[in-house]
């Protein structure tokens, strides 16, 4: 199993050594030692990226440790690992493409300039990825009570001035569910005559959900 090098490290490895030794002056920029990533080494030579890493911060398919206070790339088969990215997107969550519909939560990832960065720019540009823990539970899948979307099978509870929360559809007492979305229509009259509540689902051809009382 693969795991990220301390930053800071910048000793030249032996093997880099020679390699540079033998394929010549081209190469040399791929030997100078690792380069850091997030604040993360990587002893990869120049233009070379170990499995886990690619050339966008937190990518489809690349994965972050959880607990961090800034969210932080790792290799997926590290024991940090915690979640993979199922989407990114640029710009503000607000303004772009909503997640996947089982996502269990989304990375908010400010601009900001680190020492060093995927493509040596300088900038990590403002995004969002799309996470989905590698490990269960999953608050994003359908009755899990989370997750940025609500959707179909998910139960919810009115939280007052129009507004619902999402709640554990297997959960009890003052805070469980009160209500389920059994199905996803274009507008409201489309939903069924047991239809006790109306959530706005959001995006797509069919943003209104139809839930019934429990």
């Amino acid at each position: 199993m693969r795991e990220p090098r301390a930053a800071g490290v910048h000793a030249r490895s032996p093997l880099c050594a020679a390699l540079c030794a033998a394929l010549g002056v081209l190469l040399l920029t791929g030997c100078q030692g690792p380069s850091e990533k997030d604040g993360v080494a990587d002893s990869s030579p120049a233009g070379v990226r170990p499995p886990g890493y690619g050339a966008v911060f937190l990518a489809v398919g690349e994965c972050s440790s959880s607990g961090a206070v800034a969210p932080t790339e790792v290799p997926c088969d590290s024991e940090r690992a915690a979640a993979r990215v199922v989407a990114r997107e640029d710009g503000r969550a607000s303004n772009g493409p909503p997640c996947p519909a089982t996502t269990d939560f989304v990375l908010h990832i400010s601009e900001r300039r680190p020492s060093a960065d995927e493509d040596g720019d300088g900038a990590v540009p403002r995004g969002y990825a799309c996470m989905r823990g590698l490990r269960p539970p999953h608050p994003g899948d359908p009755g899990g009570g989370g997750g940025p979307r609500t959707i179909v099978g998910d139960c919810v509870r009115e939280t007052g001035g129009g507004k619902v929360r999402e709640a554990p559809c297997d959960g009890e007492g003052e805070r469980g569910p009160r209500f389920k979305v059994v199905e996803a229509v274009a507008d409201r009259t489309d939903c069924p005559a047991s239809t006790g509540l109306y959530v706005r689902l959001g995006g797509g051809e069919r943003p209104v959900g139809c839930a019934r009382p429990l």
